[in-house]
């Protein structure tokens, strides 16, 4: 999903825990936008098809301006140089707040909210001390130096979700109808493949792996509110956030469970789960961690369970039209953009060992692809 901050949860590797960012003052006021003397143009939002109709595919397998084209090498050399990546990572920052805020969404607001909060205390029942990042994980994400583990990205991400869902559905008259459109089809895909393949079972446990601030695991759980939900990130900001926000709304009768692990490597039960969930995660990701995360995820599922991914479509118009400015810009702050294109995911769940593998275009931006596991 173009400069959204979910984060990912991901592949086990011997580098030391860091979390570097300090508790911000009380009576924080951030204000997210460069100096006044660096402008870029605010993108006008494109034009889409009326809500709760899904546009058609491009004509390409995948963007020019992705993978190992001459276009895409050309971004990564601009990219690379690190004068210009400053100055791109401003841009992509100042688009994104820009479209926000056209949309009526109160970023400064929602932001400044979660920063002067409580949420801080969140930290040491979430945070597992002993767990490592991956070195991928450490890179900048979103025109975050720090990537995902900062108080900043975990404040943002609420309202970057909102913004990255209105323009999956422009024409929404409000940003809850953007969402409902946007989580509604993913769900309903989700739905659909169960009832298909396993319709004669129940879906008592749910996993939500790379949940962020816990947007899709609230779906979720409100979707089936009979069944165990966890949500599980790698960021230990992220989680606080969303436990913060959980601990905020009325109780569950099953309430959400979080926890602080690696999507590779998540320590839990084989078969422990009917559906494990990646919304907006694999983006995020080198080739090695979405094998390393598909992988997991079918060893963690029951006989007749299925995986959900919703991300990125690169067969989506939309995404294979942008304008020269908008991809360079979103390429600034997703470094692994390419790996991701690159990847088959429809093999790589192949070779994992799921059948009945299923993608749909869920949004004109977004595809949402599901599996089962065999039950022999």
């Amino acid at each position: 999903m173009s400069l959204l901050p979910p984060s990912s949860a991901k592949l086990f590797h011997a580098s030391p825990l860091r979390l570097s960012s300090g508790i911000p003052p009380r009576s924080y006021n951030w204000n997210p936008l460069p100096p006044p003397h660096i402008r870029f143009p605010v993108a006008r939002a494109s034009q889409a098809p009326a809500a709760g109709r899904v546009e058609e595919e491009g004509d390409l397998d995948l963007p020019r301006w992705a993978g190992e084209t001459p276009l895409s090498r050309l971004i990564g050399a601009l990219i690379s140089f690190k004068p210009l990546f400053s100055i791109m990572k401003l841009g992509a920052r100042q688009l994104v707040i820009g479209n926000a805020e056209k949309s009526n969404i109160p970023w400064r607001e929602m932001t400044n909210e979660i920063l002067n909060s409580d949420v801080y205390k969140e930290m040491e029942s979430i945070q597992n001390p002993s767990l490592v990042y991956p070195d991928y994980y450490l890179n900048p994400f979103h025109a975050y130096d720090e990537g995902n583990l900062s108080w900043l990205a975990a404040a943002e991400a609420e309202a970057a979700t909102m913004s990255i869902a209105k323009l999956a559905a422009p024409n929404a008259s409000t940003i809850q109808e953007a969402n409902e459109i946007v989580r509604g089809n993913w769900l309903k895909a989700v739905e659909d493949h169960w009832q298909c393949y396993s319709g004669n079972s129940k879906i008592n446990d749910i996993l939500d792996v790379g949940c962020s601030v816990g947007v899709s695991t609230r779906y979720l759980s409100e979707k089936f509110p009979s069944a165990n939900v966890t949500g599980l990130d790698l960021s230990p900001y992220f989680l606080s956030v969303a436990q913060y926000k959980e601990k905020k709304k009325a109780a569950r009768t099953k309430p959400i469970k979080w926890i602080h692990a690696n999507g590779e490597s998540t320590g839990l039960l084989s078969k422990s789960f009917d559906l494990v969930s990646l919304a907006y995660v694999l983006h995020e990701c080198p080739a090695h961690a979405i094998i390393g995360l598909v992988n997991e995820s079918f060893r963690l599922l029951r006989p007749g369970g299925m995986i959900a991914v919703t991300d990125n479509s690169p067969k989506s118009k939309v995404l294979q039209e942008l304008s020269p400015v908008k991809f360079t810009l979103l390429k600034s702050t997703e470094p692994f953009l390419d790996e991701y294109y690159l990847q088959d995911l429809e093999q790589t769940m192949r070779d994992a060992g799921f059948i009945n593998i299923r993608t749909i275009l869920t949004d004109p931006r977004h595809r949402t692809v599901t599996a089962t596991v065999p039950y022999s």
